[in-house]
């Protein structure tokens, strides 16, 4: 059977590779010994391949494949996070510049010849390349699928053998470099690979790939004073826009600064990543070949011993003017987000790297946000803060979680008392239909009123107040003792008493609370606690 592209497949294989690296995240950071045992590789490849499906995510439905692999790439290349994920965006930008994306299928020597041009860029885009890493991995790829090729196989079984022949190159890294073998593990990136051939490999075929077996010690940790005596001190990467002609000049200037140089990317826009000393020096070095941007620095040490600043602070992911203002009544710090403008996985990073508090709790309020906020926080966990993420699916959820908040109590038992008031909180709303679509109720047209319960959509209409009163019966359960309404941005003012005239005829018991929430598409959230 032929193999072919399409972007609804792509589309899934996106999602699909985010979701084997967040299972896999804690055991490769837990191997990453090489080249610097600061324990981030997982975390890092998770969240370059969240930004590439984050990109995807932002596309309407309708796109065509050429431009999701685009968004894809560029979404790898301007989101790859330390060593491994910039080799990573570029393994993958590279295997899809050459293969067919017009619909036509893809044939075995294409397929190969796609592990081909991925190895050899990755390799060219180091500039040190150092065996039994990620880049061996990806060389023995390439030699499985030439030789499958070669043997006239169909290009699914040659990228089966790729990601075969990877799987057992990464088996060998130990011996190929004496810090694994002493460590007596495998290398971190070159799992961080098989992890996305292995997901990919399901994908294509509907098998389960025998998995390596590794041993996984207690990450190393790395001693709080500078690490200069064994390696530079400094991680420095940042986005540059400059002329590909420039690259060569500014990688022959990197490269005495310090190791593990990588710069990736082409058509003007490149992610450069390295290791060094002097910071000021490689940004200059940038400054001279273009515009660099988005700069970031890390001191090694400081991600182990870096102290705290203050005590506790809750963030919450909020969505409405109303409800951002409710939540930091409540004393947490917000991050808002709008369907045209979601939050991003760096501005996730960034809230808990630059609140400088020892105790995190988050509250994403958004299922979509649950797994990033979660890879986020393992990173603040490296640098000795304490994150607790809890998985918050609504805003309602994320209300009657801040209303339990007591600084007064320890850590973890506010975050056991926090998650049980989400938990326990029943959660619906109520939106509109903005195309045609199937839903577990029903078809749905433009304009149909649409009620949402925990999740699902539950209820069809077209009116309204009569599709909340049946959303309120289905999570209203003989406990209830408070039904919590948010009203959206237009809803008619004359919700309110309508709600409250419903309520009192139903369940006289219970109490009502309204509040002003402005948030778009949803002209109500309902909660009952």
């Amino acid at each position: 059977m032929g193999l072919t592209l399409n972007a609804t497949a792509f589309r899934a294989w996106t999602q699909l590779c985010a979701g084997a690296l967040s299972s896999a995240r804690a055991e490769i950071d837990a191997l990453n010994v090489f080249p610097v045992p600061d324990s981030d590789t997982g975390t890092n490849a998770y969240l370059t391949f969240v930004s590439g499906a984050d990109a995807v995510d932002a596309l309407g439905s309708d796109e065509p494949l050429e431009r999701v692999v685009k968004a894809y790439v560029d979404g790898l290349l301007t989101g790859a996070k330390g060593n491994t994920g910039v080799i990573l965006s570029q393994l993958v930008r590279a295997c899809f510049r050459d293969l067919s994306l017009d619909g036509q299928a893809v044939s075995s020597a294409d397929v190969a010849q796609s592990f081909v041009a991925a190895s050899d860029a990755a390799w060219a885009a180091v500039g040190a390349p150092v065996e039994g890493t990620i880049l061996s991995v990806a060389k023995a790829a390439a030699v499985g699928a030439t030789d499958a090729a070669e043997a006239g196989v169909d290009g699914r079984t040659v990228f089966a053998r790729a990601a075969a022949a990877a799987r057992e190159a990464l088996a060998r890294t130990p011996e190929q470099m004496e810090m694994l073998a002493r460590a007596g593990v495998v290398d971190a990136g070159g799992r961080a690979l098989v992890v996305v051939l292995d997901a990919t490999e399901q994908a294509l075929t509907g098998r389960i790939p025998t998995q390596v077996t590794a041993n996984v010690p207690q990450p190393i940790r790395v001693a709080a004073d500078d690490l200069s005596a064994d390696g530079p001190s400094y991680e420095v990467m940042y986005l540059l826009e400059a002329d590909d002609d420039r690259i060569p000049e500014l990688r022959a200037a990197l490269m005495p600064l310090g190791d593990s140089l990588v710069v990736v990317g082409g058509d003007r826009l490149w992610n450069v990543h390295v290791h060094v000393d002097d910071v000021g020096a490689a940004i200059e070095v940038g400054i001279a070949a273009g515009r660099p941007y988005r700069i970031a620095v890390t001191h090694f040490a400081d991600q182990i011993a870096r102290g705290p600043q203050k005590g506790r602070v809750v963030i919450a992911a909020t969505t409405g003017a109303g409800l951002t203002a409710l939540c930091q009544e409540a004393g947490a710090q917000t991050l808002e987000f709008t369907r045209e403008h979601p939050l991003t996985v760096a501005e996730m990073s960034a809230s808990l790297r630059d609140v400088g508090a020892d105790e995190i709790i988050v509250l994403p309020n958004n299922n979509r946000y649950i797994r990033q906020f979660e890879a986020a926080a393992q990173a603040a966990r490296h640098d000795g803060i304490r994150v607790a993420v809890i998985p918050t699916h609504a805003q309602v959820q994320g209300l009657a979680a801040l209303a339990v908040h007591d600084p007064g109590l320890g850590f973890d038992e506010v975050v056991v008392a926090m998650s049980s008031a989400a938990a326990h909180t029943q959660h619906g709303a109520v939106t509109f239909a903005t195309e045609p679509g199937m839903t577990m109720v029903g078809p749905v047209g433009p304009g149909d009123v649409l009620g949402v319960v925990t999740g699902d959509f539950a209820v069809i209409g077209d009116d309204v107040l009569a599709v909340a009163y049946e959303v309120i019966d289905r999570i209203l359960s003989p406990a209830g003792e408070m039904v919590t309404v948010v009203m959206g941005e237009g809803s008619d003012a004359g919700y309110e008493s309508s709600l409250r005239d419903y309520l009192r005829a139903l369940r006289p018991d219970v109490d009502l609370v309204v509040y002003d929430g402005g948030q778009e598409n949803y002209p109500l959230f309902v909660a009952v606690e």
